[in-house]
Order: C-alpha cells, then structure tokens, then sequence
C-alpha cells in the first residue's frame, strides 16, 4: 500500500508517497505559494486558491513519480497551518482571502471578546486557552465588524486543512485537533462552547461544519480527482489535522516522554498527553492531537526568523553562522536579546519590538550578536517547555530547518537539559501519510506504526552538557528579569 501526505504551509506546499510496508519515501514534490499579503496593521492573508493549485500540482508530480505503482495508493491525509480563517458561501466558493496563522490585526477582537466573556480566567475555564490574535475565533469577529456584507455572505467557515479536504472530497467537516486551535472548541470536552460561539458572531454556529473524531475520514476521493490522477475509485481522504498535529505523528510524538520542537520561521514545541492540559495562565496553547489525545503547545513567532536575519546581515552561509557562533562561550557575554521582532505569541506580546541588552566592547560584535540570537529564541521555547509541569520529557526531537545546524542542535540539548535528536523526516507531510495509513488500517496501533516508520537520526543526537548549565540559568534569568521590567514598564 501507498499513501500520500500533503503539507500546506505558508510559504508552500509539500507532498509525498509513503511505501506502508517499507516505510521508504518514494516521491516528494513541493510547489511555492506566489503571494503572502502584508500590511502594517499586522493583517497576513493569502488566497486559499494557491494552495489547491501547489496541492494539485505537488500531487500530481508525485503520482507521476510512482507510475504503475500509483494503483497502490489507498489514502492521502492533509495537514495544514493552522488557525487559518477560510469563508466559503452557500456554492462552495470562496469569499475572501484567507487570514492567517501570524496575522496580528485582530488584537482588538481578542481583547473585546475576552472582556465580553468575563476576563482572561473566564475564557480559560470556558475553553481552556485563552483568545490569542493568531487564533480563528477574533478572526470571524474581525470580519463580522469590518465586512458585514462578507459575513452575511458566508455558509461555512473553515480552516485551511479542512478546505483541501473539502477539494479532495466535496465534504466538510472538522475535526478535535484543528478545531482546538480556533479558540471556539472547549478542549476537554471536544466540544463547541456555546458561551464563546454566541459572543464571536451571530449566526456563527450554523456555519461551522460537523466535528468529529480526528480518526474518523473525512471522505473518499472526488471521482474527477481519483480520473485525473489514475488512482483507484475508493481512495480514502483522512480526517487529517494542523501542521502541528500532523508532526508530532510525523516524529513519533504518540506517546508520554517524547516532545517535538520545530525549528522554522516560527518555533513550536509540543508534547503529547493523555487528559487535557490547561495552564493557568493561558501562556501554553492546549490542544486536542490528531489521535483523539492532547498536544500541549508552546508557539513563538520569532525563530530561524531571527536567527536568519542575523545570517543575511552579515553575509554568511550556514556553515559560518555555525563557525561564529561556536567561538562564542555559552551566554553570549552577558548579551541579552528579546528578539520579538515580529510581535510574540508566548509570551503574549503581539505589538511588541525586539531589545538588545548587556552590550560591552567586547561582545558588541558579530559572533556574540548571532549567538545571542540563537540561544534567545532557544529560551522562547524552553520556557514553554518548563510550563509543562506534567510533562516529563525523555527527549525532544527536532525538526524544521534549524534542526541542521550542529551548533543549534547542542545548544537546545544545553537549554532544554532534555537529549536533543534530530527527525530523520520532516514531520508534517509525513505525519499526514502516517495518519492517512492509520485511518485505513485500524487494526494496527497509531504507537506501532510509528515505532516501525518513524526513525531519528542517531548521528545528530546530543546530551545536555553539565559545564553549561549554570551559564543558562544565569542567562535565562537575565532575559526573565528584562522581559519583566519592560513588559511591566510598558515598553513592550
């Protein structure tokens, strides 16, 4: 058997064929997204239609690759970025362009909902989050209050993985671990809150689409697709879930003791779990998995973002990045940087801007400004990753593009005090296969599939070196201590 893994980002999208017996990737595509708009007031929207066209041809490459073996496929999943808002109307056609995961405008929706329900604590008890600008709930109310007359348009609201599934099946539907990133779903019900549903728009509830169990399909193949590719006439379409979700099936994280960090633009880390995770604070994302479990979650906007603004700046390739930063002790000279260059999503901080502390002669230089960078956004996680008190951590494994880095790998291990090990496949695509050939093959458990397929990379492993340890601490704190007095003084 084969099946296929589709991975919208924000900047592509990825596809590939996953032989189920062997475990090989037998093909791979990708296909770039052309556009991403951008204005000041922090609006990030892209037109939903770019990621049918690089699905449609990322897939079509693939099932070229396979040739005759294309009669083997039985399933494709879809993973997608997550929290994006997709309104269709009462055709089936799309209204407007998508807002996205890292789109910041709705901060005044987040805090005029938040207030409507009673205050942070409130929404937390209600839901189990609390309402973040990246979310879709303030999304629909921003549109609500800003396009009326696109509102009154709209038959059903969806998110971005959910819109590919409805292309591939002509079927809507939701399921737990992509719904819990709305900031509409109580987590530890799986169910819709009726407080929160009522108070984001009017006539929201008829417009959102049947949830359901993330092992539940979400339908088969459309018959012109399946003509189109040569494929099978039963080619089942999983349920499928966000980026997020697909990963951490993607790297193994199906059971207690294994954590994720994904080390991209942005940076998340996620652990399993199996009862709801709520912090008290709302600082840690809780979310429902793509296996009827939890992933708590820890998501920074600021990563290989910085750590690549710092590369450019400098002109240097990866290999000098990791050069520099390697002559560099640990701590960076008593640098500091809070690198919200972007705004932040944890901690909190959307409207915030970057600051650059602890500068002498002798750090104020290249090298210690790149490590400085990279131990930072490192802190950002490992932060995150000391919130999750239930949570004990065997070791992290590690994706995305920074997880190539040498130097950013021991570094991780150093913070975390957790054996770093890199994924020997990038999660998403991968995972959503995974998912795909799980949802066909029930009898064979989510932890076994992924204990035979999922593999790391033995050679990148790293152990928390004991020499390190007081330097981060004292590093952390340092950052910690800064953080407070800015964010206290109103400087963030």
């Amino acid at each position: 058997m084969i099946f296929l893994g589709l991975d919208c980002g924000t900047q592509s999208t990825r596809a590939l064929a996953l032989d189920w017996e062997t475990g090989i990737v037998l093909a791979v595509a990708s296909q770039a997204h052309s556009s991403l708009i951008s204005r000041p007031d922090g609006t990030m929207e892209q037109n939903p239609s770019e990621w049918v066209a690089a699905a449609e041809a990322s897939l079509t490459e693939v099932i070229a690759a396979l040739g005759t073996q294309r009669d083997r496929v039985r399933g494709i999943g879809v993973s997608g970025q997550q929290h994006g808002l997709v309104l269709l109307n009462a055709k089936g056609d799309v209204i407007r362009r998508a807002k996205l995961w890292c789109d910041t405008s709705t901060t005044k929706q987040c805090a005029d909902l938040t207030a409507r329900l009673g205050g942070v604590e409130a929404v937390i008890r209600e839901i189990g989050n609390t309402m973040r600008p990246g979310y879709t709930a303030p999304k629909i109310a921003w549109v609500y209050e800003h396009e009326p007359e696109n509102w009154a348009s709209t038959e059903s609201v969806l998110l971005p993985h959910d819109y590919l599934n409805f292309w591939l099946t002509g079927a809507k539907s939701m399921e737990y671990g992509d719904a819990s990133g709305t900031a509409l779903l109580d987590i530890s019900r799986r169910q819709w809150s009726t407080r929160v549903v009522e108070a984001v728009a009017p006539g929201l509830y008829e417009k959102l689409p049947p949830l359901h169990s993330s092992h539940e399909p979400a339908g088969i193949l459309r018959t012109a697709l399946a003509s189109r590719w040569g494929l099978a006439s039963n080619v089942m379409v999983s349920a499928g879930s966000g980026d997020n979700m697909m990963s951490a099936i993607g790297t193994g994280n199906v059971r207690p003791g294994i954590v994720t960090a994904s080390l991209g633009t942005s940076g998340t880390l996620f652990a399993f779990s199996p009862v709801p995770f709520v912090d008290p604070v709302g600082e840690i994302a809780g979310f429902c998995d793509a296996t009827d479990n939890w992933l708590p979650l820890v998501c920074t906007m600021n990563l290989t973002l910085v750590t690549e603004h710092v590369r450019h700046l400098f002109g240097w390739d990866f290999a000098r990045l990791d050069e520099e930063i390697r002559s560099v002790p640990a701590g960076a000279g008593g640098l500091v940087f809070l690198p919200y260059l972007v705004g932040e999503r944890t901690p909190d901080l959307p409207a915030a801007t970057g600051t650059l502390a602890g500068l002498t002669l002798q750090n104020f230089q290249p090298a210690y400004l790149a490590r400085a960078a990279m131990e930072s956004v490192t802190f950002g996680l490992a932060a995150g990753l000391q919130r999750l008190t239930t949570i004990q951590p065997e070791e992290v494994r590690l994706t995305g593009g920074g997880s190539n880095s040498p130097v950013w790998r021991q570094i991780c291990a150093d913070i975390f005090g957790v054996p770093t090990v890199q994924a020997a496949n990038e999660g998403a695509a991968f995972g959503a296969a995974l998912h795909a050939g799980w949802t066909t093959t029930p009898d064979e458990s989510l932890t076994a599939i992924t204990d035979r397929l999922v593999h790391v990379n033995e050679a990148t492993r790293c152990l928390p070196r004991p020499e390190f340890a007081e330097s981060y601490l004292k590093a952390t704190q340092k950052s910690a201590s800064l953080l407070a007095a800015l964010r206290a003084g109103g400087q963030l």
